[in-house]
């Protein structure tokens, strides 16, 4: 019987596919290295290690760097990964801007864009992805059939049962039953769909605050509320893609808020969201604007961070915030005991130490078990790194696996 026998595991050629991918993340994630460097933390002897960069070099995976200098002994040869090798894009949708980028395989970032959109309707959806996309591979140089993956981050969530997008009645225009379909025909490449919180928190797993940690809740507070919970490694999205929309959440503190979908607002949103540290400061005779919410708050987080050891007013918004946010976050480490809760966004990471440490005083309180708690520490378009990171995963799988 002609031709070859698929690999299976333990084969020379599933053998050779799986040091393939062991050097290529570790090109990853140093940069560059030689081959003896290489050889040695692959275990690898030197011929072995010569054919494995001959092999990736040959597929345009690794190219030649240089060569080391300023050490006793030849110099020798530098690999590092091709990043033109493969490209993926990510985008963060609003309902006032889409940014849009493109990365390299390393995971550099070679292109951005940001496409405004006012008064967009539904009809102008599936253009306004593509101008965004469009402008971010100019700006990257690269064409649509070079970018391998594009996740595109929303609020709220697409329900995976009907491919609706559901708790975000403020995004105009992305709630047609047919939209999906209609991005996938207009767009080349695969196409995903995550909620912004939950890219967030892949941002702070892979890049910030939470590498190394198997479970966690990642609190974010910006235009709205939201949690992205990890489990064991891997987001915990619920059912219907809802899991972590805790905006929607009853607490103490605040009346009842009914058909919570409608009103697009809860307890939790009404008592902790970003619009409660204006009308606190105001409360306590801090004068301030209320809106623009985010900026505002942003700001009188920051100053608080600052002037709370000398100003008492600033000491007692922060007072008042932490057990707000406590209270919201207790229901949660109660129901998913987490080892970590990472505090993150515009309404929360200005406050600061000041504001983290009065939030664990009040959890510690609040709450029966004690998680860490941390400020986020992906300090630049979260929701969109988070994009580009899980787009590059996926395309890296693909890219990088020579046994095909």
């Amino acid at each position: 019987m002609g031709g070859t026998t698929p690999g299976i595991p333990g084969t020379p050629r599933v053998l050779r596919a799986m040091n393939d991918r062991a050097a290529l993340d570790l090109l990853l994630e140093h940069g560059t290295l030689s081959r003896t460097r290489i050889g040695k933390l692959t275990g690898l002897s030197k011929p072995t290690a010569s054919q494995l960069l001959a092999r990736l070099e040959a597929a345009g995976l690794v190219v030649a760097t240089g060569t080391t200098a300023g050490r006793p002994g030849p110099s020798a040869q530098l690999y590092a990964l091709n990043s033109r090798a493969a490209y993926a894009a990510g985008l963060d949708v609003n309902p006032y801007r889409i940014l849009a980028a493109v990365a390299d395989i390393t995971g550099e970032v070679v292109g951005e864009y940001e496409l405004p959109t006012p008064g967009r309707d539904r009809h102008d959806v599936v253009r306004q992805v593509g101008d965004a996309l469009d402008g971010a591979m100019k700006a990257a140089g690269v064409g649509r059939d070079e970018v391998r993956r594009l996740v595109i981050g929303t609020p709220g969530a697409f329900d995976p049962a009907t491919g609706r997008l559901r708790y975000a009645s403020h995004l105009p225009g992305w709630h047609s039953p047919t939209l999906l379909e209609e991005l996938a025909a207009a767009l080349p490449m695969p196409i995903e769909y995550e909620n912004d919180v939950n890219l967030v928190a892949v941002a702070e797993q892979r890049l910030g605050a939470a590498r190394g940690h198997e479970d966690f809740v990642l609190l974010w507070n910006q235009e709205g509320m939201g949690a992205a919970l990890v489990l064991g490694g891997r987001l915990h999205r619920g059912f219907t893609g809802g899991a972590g929309e805790v905006g929607f959440l009853p607490v103490p503190g605040t009346p009842l808020v009914r058909h919570v979908t409608k009103a697009n607002s809860g307890g939790f949103q009404e008592l902790a969201g970003v619009q409660s540290v204006p009308r606190i400061a105001r409360a306590i005779g801090i004068d301030t604007p209320e809106q623009p919410y985010v900026p505002t708050t942003s700001a009188l987080l920051a100053r608080a961070a600052e002037q709370h050891a000398t100003d008492p007013r600033y000491a007692e918004l922060l007072d008042q915030y932490a057990v707000r946010l406590a209270t919201g976050l207790a229901s949660l480490v109660a129901v998913l005991d987490p080892g970590l809760v990472v505090l993150s966004g515009e309404a929360v990471v200005p406050g600061g130490e000041p504001l983290r440490a009065r939030v664990h005083a009040e959890l510690t309180e609040l709450a029966a078990s004690r998680p860490t708690l941390v400020l986020a520490t992906v300090p630049r378009r979260p929701v969109l790194r988070g994009a580009l990171e899980s787009a590059l995963a996926t395309t890296r799988d693909e890219v990088f696996d020579t046994s095909r």
